[in-house]
Parts: structure tokens; C-alpha cells; sequence
């Protein structure tokens, strides 16, 4: 336990490192990819992710999924899953898929979760994605836009987020 605590400090840290070093310059190119990550424990509706991204014109090929689960036994339609064993110390990461999915420059992550799970934040922080969108606002370093939604109102998030990317020419 004790151990535990210093190693969430020294990921924390590596957190914070990332973000203020961050380049916020984002790119007036149209989405052809997307990243999504999400909490298994606060939303489950694969289909009405995926319905989105057809929505808004991203190939199923080129959209990625990456869920944190605390409890890895869970099984469910999302392609990858993370649980708190994937991390080591000062960021570094187990998991060879998660550590591809950070490498990945996506054109948009989409961070679709409200927890303060310290995994979700370092995944979003050490993401190469062009353009970060999240609904939690305990961090605003970690994103280029915030909707302010509760995560069962993914409709709501939904419409606010095609009219933002409408607006940044995004879509």
C-alpha cells in the first residue's frame, strides 16, 4: 500500500511534466481518425460510439477504443482494455497496445469519462492525438475542448461536440 502511494506520486508527476510541456497547436485538417478512451465503469453503449463516428464520417479502420478497467475479468465489445497493472513507476507503461495507442497521432481523442482515475488522466496527458476533447474539467491542461456533460447524457455530448467540430472545420 505504502509503495502504491509513491508510485501514483511519481506517475503523477509524469503527468504533469507532460502537460506543461504540451504544444497546443492544433491543425485545421479534416478527422479521418479517432482515439476514444473511456471508464468501464461509467458508460458501456459501444454501439452509440460507434454510431457517432459513422456519423461524423470516420471508417471504422481508423477509430480505436481503450477502456480502463479496475477489474480486468470484465469482458465487453470495446476493442482494448487497461486495468491499473498496465503502469510502473514515472509513467512508464506495460502495456504494449495502450503504448501504442499514446503513439498514435490521432486527429481527435475523445476522453469520455468524469473519474479521477489517476490511469485515464496519464493516457490522456501522454496521447499524441492532434485535437483532445473531454468532459471532466478537474484537469483542463489535459484537453483543447471541454463539454461540461454528466457521462450517462452522451447525446447531449454528442450534438455539442459535431456542432464544436462543425465550427473549427473539423467535419
Amino acid at each position: 500500500m505504502f509503495l502504491k502511494v509513491f508510485k501514483e506520486k511519481s506517475n503523477q508527476k509524469f503527468v504533469d511534466k507532460i502537460v506543461s510541456r504540451r504544444n497546443v497547436s492544433v491543425h485545421n485538417t479534416k478527422i479521418t481518425s479517432v482515439g476514444v478512451l473511456l471508464n468501464d465503469q461509467a458508460y458501456y453503449n459501444y454501439d452509440e460510439v460507434n454510431s457517432f463516428l459513422d456519423e461524423i464520417g470516420v471508417v471504422s479502420a481508423k477509430r480505436k477504443f481503450f477502456t480502463f478497467s479496475k477489474l480486468k475479468d470484465e469482458v465487453n465489445n470495446w476493442d482494448a482494455i487497461f486495468t491499473p497493472k498496465d503502469f510502473g513507476w514515472n509513467g512508464k507503461l506495460k502495456n504494449n497496445d495502450l503504448s501504442d495507442f499514446t503513439k498514435t497521432k490521432f486527429d481527435v481523442l475523445i476522453c469520455y469519462f468524469l473519474a479521477e482515475d489517476q490511469e485515464l488522466k496519464q493516457i490522456a496527458a501522454m496521447s499524441m492525438a492532434n485535437f483532445k476533447v473531454g468532459i471532466s474539467s478537474r484537469d483542463e491542461r489535459l484537453y483543447d475542448l471541454i463539454i461540461y456533460v454528466d457521462n450517462k447524457d452522451f447525446k447531449i455530448f454528442k450534438d455539442e461536440l459535431k456542432k464544436y467540430l462543425t465550427i473549427l472545420n473539423k467535419i
